[in-house]
Order: structure tokens, then C-alpha cells, then sequence
């Protein structure tokens, strides 16, 4: 009988809080104005689960869901933080959301698209793909440095940071404490910065393969081909974290790793402590019960898995 597949933890940071999503429960939590940290945990919709071991819609469902577990959680997160009266609801912020993807979504497929047509017509030595591929990076650089100066921005990327090195403390069989947590990186093969790059990658290559005729049906292609290109690079990510033991595929998401510097900061005891609460929160009575056990034997030191990111 094969080995059964790991359940990966997986995770969001929210304002002043952590998301995790756990193998049937998903959990935020935050830190409030008052210093507490509260925690509220939900059942996952479990409609993606039914693709879990089919290649690609796997990864186009899993996007789905994770980009609906998102909004929630912002929202709950948000709440926490302000009185009752001032808070959203979960379909406003939704609503929000959708109007935000879609804008970003043409900003980042139309004005690349018109960009890259014009360098092609001024300069038909450039394919238009490559001067299209090039000016969409810029522009994903350009915003990440831009958002990094937000104060609110950069408190979020160090929960991000933090987000991360539980989910590398569990992944590494020590015990789930803020130092122990504090001893890792902040960048992790399966994280959505690295993910976002991913995508660049395969549609750059994805795209070369279709003819460059009119503006609008190659934005219209840029738009169909997203669920297939999102898939792809899930599996990409996904056969990558397998591997990480492996020198070429190290190399290989070198790049995404780095890139991750943007979008995380280091995060101190107290926002590791918040991780931590979010990550215990959707493990299940065995996966706890082997943390202990795992902790037990690694005390004293760090004993890293073959996938880790150190």
C-alpha cells in the first residue's frame, strides 16, 4: 500500500493575526487592542478536498477555496480590531475583494498586454511576449516595493514571517513555542509569494505558445488560460516542496525564496505566539499528540526535515 500523502499546513497572515488551515478545520487568530489573543476556528467547506489527488484541478480548486477562506478570515481579523459599530460584514468585504481582483487582475493583464504589443510594433526584433513578461515582473516588483513602506503592510509581513516559521517548526518535529519558531527563516517553499512568481514563469512560457494577433483576444487568451496556468503551478510548487533535498530544485525556487524578503519581515515573540495559537487550532488530537512526541525527542536541539528551507 503507497504511503499516504502529507497533509501540508498552509496558512494566511491577516491584520495583527494569523491563518491557518488544518486537514478539516480552519482557524484565525489575533492579537487584540487589549493584548489578548482571540481565536476563532471553522469547519473548511471541504468542496476541494473531493480533487485533492486529481493533478491540477487539485490546485485550481484549492486557489478557490483558499481565496474564500481569505476574505473571511481578513474580515474576522478586521473586526477584532475596531468597535462592533464599525465593523464589516463578511459579504461586504467579499464584494470588496471581487472588485479588487478584478481591477488588479486587468491591471496587471491589460496594461502589460498594451505595453508589450507597443515595444513590439516600435521594436520587431523584441517578441511581444518577452517585452509583455518583462513589464508585468516590473510592475509585480514595483508594487511590492511600494506596499513594503505601509507601516499597517509591514506589520502584516511580519506576521507573514511568523506564519511561516511555525508551520517550518511543525514541519521540523520541534516543539511549538515562540523561540523555538524564532530559529527559522521567514521563506518557505509553499508560500503564495513564491507561488505568485511560479505563475509569472509558466504563463511567460504558456503564452509564448499563443500567436500574438489583436489586443483583445490576447487579453481574452490571458483570461482563459489563468485556471490552467494557476494548476500547473500548483503542481510545480507541490513536486518542489517534495524535493527540496534535491540541489537542482533548490536552485530552481532560489528566486521565489528571495523574492519573499518583500513580502516578510522578522516577527517577534508575541506575533510568533499568535501563529502558533492559529497553527494549534486546526491540528487534530493525533497530529498534537506527535508534536509532543516529536518535541520530546528534539529537545535541546533542531533536528531539520529534508524539506526544510534553513
Amino acid at each position: 500500500m503507497p504511503k499516504p500523502e502529507p497533509r501540508y499546513m498552509g496558512g494566511q497572515a491577516v491584520l495583527e493575526g494569523v491563518m491557518m488551515r488544518g486537514a478539516t478545520t480552519w482557524a484565525v487568530a489575533v492579537r487584540t487592542p487589549e493584548g489578548k489573543i482571540a481565536v476563532d476556528v471553522r469547519d473548511v467547506p471541504g468542496w476541494s478536498e473531493k480533487y485533492r489527488h486529481v493533478p491540477l484541478l487539485r490546485g485550481i480548486t484549492g486557489l478557490g477555496e483558499s481565496l474564500g477562506l481569505g476574505y473571511r478570515a481578513l474580515t474576522w481579523s478586521a473586526n477584532q480590531q475596531v468597535p462592533e459599530d464599525e465593523q464589516v460584514s463578511e459579504k461586504a468585504m467579499g464584494w470588496m475583494v471581487v472588485v479588487s481582483m478584478i481591477l488588479v487582475s486587468a491591471l496587471f493583464l491589460v496594461v502589460p498586454a498594451v505595453v508589450g504589443k507597443g515595444t513590439n510594433s516600435l521594436f520587431d526584433f523584441v517578441p511581444f511576449q518577452v517585452a509583455e513578461a518583462l513589464f508585468q515582473m516590473v510592475m509585480f516588483l514595483g508594487y511590492l516595493s511600494l506596499i513594503g513602506f505601509v507601516k499597517d503592510i509591514r506589520r502584516v509581513f511580519a506576521y507573514h514571517g511568523a506564519e511561516h516559521k511555525a508551520i517550518a517548526a511543525y514541519e521540523n518535529g520541534v516543539e511549538l513555542t515562540p523561540e523555538s519558531a524564532q530559529q527559522f527563516t521567514t521563506a518557505h517553499v509553499r508560500c503564495g509569494t513564491n507561488f505568485l512568481l511560479t505563475v509569472m514563469v509558466i504563463a511567460m512560457i504558456t503564452y509564448s505558445l499563443v500567436p500574438a494577433s489583436t489586443l483583445p483576444t490576447i487579453v481574452a487568451s490571458r483570461v482563459v488560460l489563468i485556471p490552467v496556468i494557476a494548476g500547473v503551478s500548483y503542481e510545480v510548487i507541490r513536486l518542489a516542496a517534495k524535493n527540496m533535498h534535491r540541489r537542482w530544485v533548490r536552485a530552481l525556487m532560489r528566486p521565489g525564496l528571495l523574492l519573499q524578503r518583500m513580502t516578510t519581515r522578522e516577527p517577534d515573540l508575541d506575533q510568533l505566539e499568535v501563529a502558533i495559537a492559529s497553527l494549534r487550532a486546526v491540528m487534530t488530537a493525533e497530529e498534537l499528540a506527535e508534536v509532543e512526541r516529536r518535541s520530546a525527542r528534539t529537545a535541546g536541539g533542531v533536528v531539520l526535515a529534508p524539506n526544510s528551507v534553513l
